[in-house]
């Protein structure tokens, strides 16, 4: 079943982008708040208030807005979290540049925003920080803030020459048309510097952090361990989010995920809430009373996904053995055209589970690098009734109906739903961030398979 996407009630500005000093922010957000509160207190607006319920964390490393902003296309904090205002700016940036009018930043949309920064700055025509916003709304995707009003702390790291770190304060209020009480507010901080010069002020940084409450850190970056500001901010936080799509070294780096949840350090991977639909028609396809006992003798797994990343299919894979109670005992990699993983399972009566994983060269990539495009689940008992094939809406099954069995298996279509983009898959998560179980029970498995690689 699909889900269509929240709406969002409008943001209006209690203060645009302001540029602080770094021990004055505090300071600047008890302004604001004390100012609406007089203004309200006269009956002239509603009285605004700060929200307390969690801080909300995030590293941003990729500079689409700022470039944005900078050349005036973007109004707003830069926050990091694309939502429907940085779409509708690059789309006005394409436009102007004469590029395809796609909403979605690329390497051609970000080498001339670049050039244009440059070519702007050498003539001094650009003042960096972008202009103020009204009450259209804020670079924060809409439908966060209307359902998790919060602090964000947005640390933007930048390159060239250290220069400090620069400050902005901004506060913005999501307006119910049901409720025409007071405002429950978000007000964001954002600090931007070289990598150097954030780590600098981590200390600050968690000071920013509301006592007693919450924090939440969305690291948009491939998480490193060694890093000083990470390992700070990391070991802070309530929930340290990531989404394993976006791993340019996707096994390393789940195995570094296991690594942290070992250290105690709670991780939630956005990528892993993408397979709860295939999860949950695997599932189903042995829930009839007759299938139950036949999902005992499944000891063949293919698993197809889009070639770039192959963390979905490695964590999905753990998941299965990890319910299945199977023991990864050998691993194989074999190169070509689908760069075929073969890994090797004991199960509880040292029955030989065998499972492959394709990375499939597809022409028409999908939002979410490597995407599960098929499945399927079949025993060497050809008496066994657990033939099972599940395909993605867009990939097909065209690789699993030639490789046998067509006439026996079972075959299930995955239906992609509206809340697997990251914008939704984050709102659900900020309103329900506590340890998943599940997640890190099947990551201690995908963890064994990868360890079997480097003996």
């Amino acid at each position: 079943m699909t889900m269509t996407p929240m709406k969002a009630p409008p943001l209006v500005s209690l203060q645009n982008p302001k540029d602080v000093s770094i021990d004055q922010i505090e300071a600047e957000l008890s302004q604001i708040w004390e100012s609406y509160r007089e203004s309200g207190s006269k009956g002239d607006f509603p009285i605004a208030t700060r929200a307390t319920t969690f801080t909300f964390v995030v590293y941003e490393p990729e500079e689409t807005q700022q470039l944005l902003a900078d050349l005036g296309f973007y109004e707003g904090p830069v926050d990091g979290i694309t939502g429907p205002m940085t779409a509708s700016s690059i789309r006005a940036a394409q436009k102007a540049y004469g590029l395809p009018r796609t909403g979605k930043a690329n390497a051609e949309l970000l080498a001339t925003l670049r050039e244009e920064v440059a070519r702007k700055n050498s003539n001094g025509d650009t003042k960096l920080g972008g202009p103020g916003l009204g009450s259209g709304g804020s670079g924060v995707a809409d439908a966060i803030v209307a359902a998790n009003p919060c602090r964000i702390i947005a640390l933007c790291p930048t390159a060239g020459e250290d220069r400090g770190v620069q400050a902005q304060v901004a506060a913005y209020c999501p307006v119910h048309k049901r409720n025409s009480g007071n405002l429950i507010c978000c007000e964001y901080i954002t600090l931007r510097g070289t990598e150097a010069a954030l780590e600098r002020v981590s200390g600050i940084v968690t000071a920013l952090m509301i006592p007693d409450l919450p924090t939440l850190l969305w690291w948009k970056a491939n998480p490193d361990a060694d890093r000083g500001l990470f390992q700070r901010l990391a070991t802070t936080s309530s929930s340290v989010i990531v989404d394993s799509s976006s791993f340019t070294e996707s096994e390393a780096e789940l195995l570094l995920m296991q690594s942290l949840i070992e250290e105690g350090i709670p991780i939630a991977d956005l990528n892993w809430r993408r397979l709860a639909a295939w999860q949950e028609l695997a599932a189903e396809a042995f829930d009839a009373p007759e299938r139950r006992a036949a999902i005992r003798e499944i000891d063949r797994v293919t698993i197809d996904y889009e070639k770039g990343n192959s963390t979905q299919a490695l964590m999905y894979l753990g998941w299965l053995a990890s319910r299945l109670q199977w023991r990864p005992v050998a691993f194989k990699q074999e190169e070509g055209d689908y760069q075929i993983k073969r890994i090797k399972f004991a199960g509880p009566d040292e029955r030989v589970v065998e499972a492959e994983l394709a990375a499939i060269p597809t022409a028409d990539w999908g939002d979410v690098p490597g995407d599960l495009i098929a499945l399927r689940l079949n025993s060497t008992n050809e008496k066994a009734d657990c033939g099972t094939v599940l395909c993605s809406e867009a990939g097909g099954c065209m690789r699993m109906e030639t490789k046998g069995g067509a006439q026996t298996d079972r075959f299930n279509q995955v239906t992609p739903l509206f809340d697997q983009v990251t914008e939704q898959l984050l709102g659900q998560h900020l309103q329900s961030w506590g340890r998943d179980v599940l997640y890190e029970e099947s990551l201690a498995v995908t963890a064994q398979i990868l360890k079997l690689v480097k003996q």
